[in-house]
């Protein structure tokens, strides 16, 4: 069927209203406050208290499916606007790229206003009153310090039994202590939080991706296969995203308090092992042979179980993680992170503000 003029009219009109839209949405980066009022604390409030007890009862990630199907649907058109190029129906091809800008629009739009403009709510720091980030070499090895005994002694507790648990019980455990952390501050108030196992996990394994948020169904998902040490921090990581934590060292920090808080002994160590971890990339690089002269304080275990998750994700290592990693870079830098990756190390800065505050 020959593709009418008007049709093409149309779906022009389509993509210049969807623009409007965008270009209004735009205007709230420069107005946190706005975005704190009426977003953060209003319409997004609302989002959380309708999905979540919804997508709750569904065992599996709808999240996921929602993505296999995107991925397929485009996998789809890109078959169809070969086919058709070379059927020379160039009209109709037109037709589906305007559809697909469209459909593109669209989904950024629906990103934004179920969960994406909680990164341009002003910053954690700022709304936790840890504003003082400024520390001398001498302050951070003083934090990193603590973090180390914290780490050894937590590590210390653990034992056989705390590692055999499955995932269903260290998911629990996550929940407990984000609804422990809620319940305690309304700086970090939740909505039914929930995480579950994400169905992509083998193919995330090669991404390097310990865990994901999806905002167009405001699921918490975790990768199932990791090392045990790092599941149950990367779950209050991932259901931080769900309090509108945005920012990766927002919720890499908010999951840190979450852990700390819980009595659970493989969640609070597995909360120490990240900062430690976070702490000593980030002495070394504002002073190699200070982060060094540590190296020797923490436990063999802990060492132990930190080059055990190197090692594992190291397998997986490879040209689809590297790729994948510069795209995710760019997508934190294009939502107020300038950072880029580096913005999950820059929980550094909340951490030792919330050290020296206290």
């Amino acid at each position: 069927m020959p593709i009418k003029l008007k049709t093409i009219q149309k779906r022009l009109l389509t993509i210049f209203i969807l623009a409007i839209v965008w270009f209004l949405l735009g205007i709230f980066q420069e107005h946190p406050q706005t975005v704190e009022k009426y977003y953060s604390n209003g319409l997004y409030v609302g989002i959380c208290r309708v999905l979540h007890p919804i997508l709750n009862i569904i065992p599996f990630s709808v999240g996921d499916i929602v993505y296999i199907g995107v991925v397929g649907f485009f996998i789809y058109l890109l078959f169809k606007i070969i086919y058709l190029l070379f059927k020379k129906q160039f009209m109709r091809v037109a037709n589906l790229l305007l559809g697909i800008v469209a459909g593109v629009q669209a989904g950024m739009i629906v990103f934004y206003l179920f969960w994406g403009l909680n990164y341009f709510r002003p910053s954690a720091a700022q709304r936790l009153n840890l504003r003082d980030t400024t520390f001398s070499v001498a302050d951070m090895q003083t934090v990193t310090c603590i973090i180390i005994d914290s780490a050894n002694a937590t590590r210390a507790r653990i034992t056989g039994a705390d590692t055999l648990q499955n995932n269903a019980a260290i998911y629990q455990t996550a929940v407990n202590a984000i609804k422990k952390i809620s319940k305690d501050s309304a700086s970090f108030r939740t909505y039914h939080p929930r995480i579950k196992t994400s169905l992509l996990t083998p193919f995330m394994n090669y991404l390097g991706t310990s865990g994901y948020y999806n905002p167009f169904t405001t699921e918490a998902q975790i990768n199932y296969q990791m090392p045990v040490s790092e599941r149950p921090f990367v779950a209050c990581h991932e259901m931080s995203h769900q309090m509108g934590y945005g920012p990766e060292d927002e919720a890499n920090f908010a999951g840190f308090l979450a852990g700390i808080g819980s009595e659970d002994r493989l969640l609070r160590y597995s909360a120490y092992q990240m900062a430690l971890d976070e702490c000593m990339h980030a002495l070394y690089r504002r002073d190699s042979t200070a982060s060094k002269e540590m190296k020797p304080y923490i436990s063999k275990e802990v060492r132990a179980d930190l080059r055990a998750q190197r090692a594992y994700w190291m397998k997986f290592r490879g040209n689809v993680g590297i790729v994948s990693s510069m795209f995710y870079d760019d997508y934190l830098k294009a939502n107020n992170q300038p950072q880029g990756l580096q913005t999950y190390n820059q929980m550094v800065l909340l951490l030792m503000a919330w050290y020296t505050k206290r």
